[in-house]
């Protein structure tokens, strides 16, 4: 239920946030959710936080700070809505962590999305009848719910690939790839909603995704210099 809950959570924040504010700039905050993951794994889950991820979670708010400069001045409280986004997502990632082997990928895929459905249920029905025009829900035209339809399964597609890339492969192996999704964004907001980011919110996704990799590289680091000690123990 908890990964539902953070799912629904970070969802809701992040079409509020685009829906505001351009897609990268939405995106580019959105990854300081493995930073706050990292602070969280500390009371959650009794995980140690080295010395080197303070630093790189320092680096990456400095990232945060960039990005959302110009456009708290533009959008107010709004422009934390990204925030809300990362925290979903990280306490989403602590979840995973905690239920890792309770069950198949595709059942796990399954629950989620049923308690996150059931949370967004909920909030639409809320924000219909808040009066608010722009949480109206109404009659959809056929071409949004076509692009809903295109949302959820390209959704289910890249949340079961991440899970189970996780699984196979490791979380601190597969992490950098997700930096992709940053260029991806970047490029499909320029050519779908000519959203072109300037260079204050390229700057400031850059700081970030550095902070990011270097808590991979970290993790790495970590990984190698176990699986050493275990061969040379093994060869003695």
């Amino acid at each position: 239920m908890a990964r539902g809950l953070s799912l629904g959570m970070g969802t809701l924040g992040f079409f509020f946030a685009i829906f505001l504010m351009p897609l990268t700039v939405a995106v580019a905050i959105s990854f300081v959710a493995p930073a706050i993951a990292a602070l969280l794994a500390r009371p959650l889950l009794g995980e140690r936080v080295r010395p080197l991820t303070w630093v790189a979670v320092i680096v990456a708010f400095a990232g945060v700070l960039v990005v959302l400069r110009p456009n708290v001045m533009t959008l107010g409280w709004p422009a934390f809505l990204p925030l809300l986004t990362a925290l979903g997502m990280s306490l989403l990632i602590i979840s995973n962590r905690a239920s890792a082997g309770q069950g198949s990928a595709l059942s796990m895929q399954f629950f989620v999305a049923a308690v996150a459905a059931c949370l967004l249920i909920v909030a639409a029905i809320l924000g219909n009848a808040s009066g608010i025009a722009m949480l109206h829900i109404g009659q959809p035209d056929w071409t949004v719910i076509a692009r809903c339809f295109v949302v959820a399964g390209t959704g289910t597609i890249g949340h079961w690939m991440v899970y189970v890339g996780t699984t196979r492969a490791g979380a601190s192996t597969i992490a950098p790839a997700t930096y992709v999704q940053l260029l991806a964004s970047t490029i499909l907001g320029w050519l779908l909603f000519d959203n072109r980011p300037d260079l204050v919110t390229l700057a400031g996704a850059a700081v970030i995704i550095s902070a990011g990799l270097l808590m991979w590289w970290d993790a790495r680091r970590r990984v190698n210099a176990i699986r050493d000690t275990d061969v040379v123990d093994s060869a003695v």
